[in-house]
């Protein structure tokens, strides 16, 4: 297959561009600076500046991962449009080149598109599937407005998956990049309560899940991309303690991360016990499905 991807140089970007070449696809990555996404690539990997760039090549399939990182700076009035335009722009390129090809009869087949746990907003302790109705608001509408336009896809005839991350977990970045330091110091614990939900995956589950949401030809709409058991913050912090040897005995009051991280603390307060439902019923099969399983194979003791 032909495979454009957006967001090739990230953490999860640059293990599917790995697994892509491996797999004998070829594979071409938009990147806002090219000559640094080079260094970081395989040779073997085209790049360029803009989505437009690759209309010449015809890719036949697209994973939409780019987008300015949620969790790196405080929710300002300019932060937050930074995160909605960041994912509106590079969605609208994509859909661009797909109505181009399209006008050609050379759609693209399928375009795999981002999107988070977030959709779902605040949820309590429920059961979350691709089904449950949304709780309004800011990331909800972020996440929504991602997936309205990627699905604008669908109107020239590619097929769209759009996949809701969770957290995504492996050695080498994403969030456990910043809590090792922290817990292998002992001064890990929860926040707040500890009651809310941490929906993760191992990185080599979501791309494989990417892969077979690409594979698949039935396959469209939405899909919770997280492992089949979903923990709460205190349970995530139990089991990353025990892998360690570390004790977790602290924890961080809520009022303190309102405080210091405002609307943004949502994040880190609220959450959702999201199923990976539809994955499963199309017949995916995770390879670390349990929390425990993930760590030992991350962080071998």
């Amino acid at each position: 297959m032909r495979l454009l991807i957006t967001g090739g140089t990230g953490f999860v970007g640059q293990r599917l561009v790995e697994r892509a070449l491996a797999a004998g696809h070829q594979v071409m990555v938009v990147s806002r600076q090219p000559q640094r996404a080079r260094q970081k690539l395989p040779a073997a990997v085209s790049v360029g500046g803009s989505v437009a760039a690759f209309a010449d090549q015809r890719p036949q399939g697209i994973v939409n991962l780019a987008g300015e990182p949620i969790a790196d700076k405080r929710w300002s009035d300019s932060q937050k449009t930074r995160l909605i335009e960041s994912r509106r722009h590079i969605t609208r390129e994509v859909v661009e080149l797909c109505e181009h090809l399209a006008q050609t009869g050379d759609a693209p087949e399928v375009l795999v598109s981002g999107s988070a746990m977030g959709f779902y907003g605040d949820q309590g302790e429920r059961d979350v599937t691709e089904s449950t109705p949304p709780h309004d608001e800011f990331a909800h509408r972020l996440c929504e407005m991602w997936e309205r336009e990627a699905n604008k896809a669908a109107e020239v005839g590619t097929r769209v998956a759009c996949v809701r991350i969770g957290l995504v977990l492996d050695a080498e970045g994403g969030t456990l990049a910043r809590l090792l330091p922290v817990f292998k110091l002992g001064a890990g614990g929860r926040l707040g309560d500890g009651r809310q939900y941490m929906p993760w995956i191992h990185r080599e589950d979501l791309v494989a899940a990417i892969e077979f949401l690409l594979a698949e030809p039935s396959l469209e709409g939405p899909f919770n991309a997280s492992a089949p058991a979903p923990v709460t913050n205190a349970e995530f912090t139990r089991a990353l303690g025990r892998q360690l040897h570390r004790p977790t005995p602290f924890r961080v009051p809520a009022t303190l991360l309102k405080l210091g991280l405002g609307e943004m603390s949502r994040l880190l307060l609220t959450g959702a016990c999201m199923r990976p439902a539809r994955l499963e019923e199309a017949g995916f099969r995770f390879t670390y499905p349990t929390l425990d399983a993930a760590l030992a194979a991350i962080l071998p003791r």
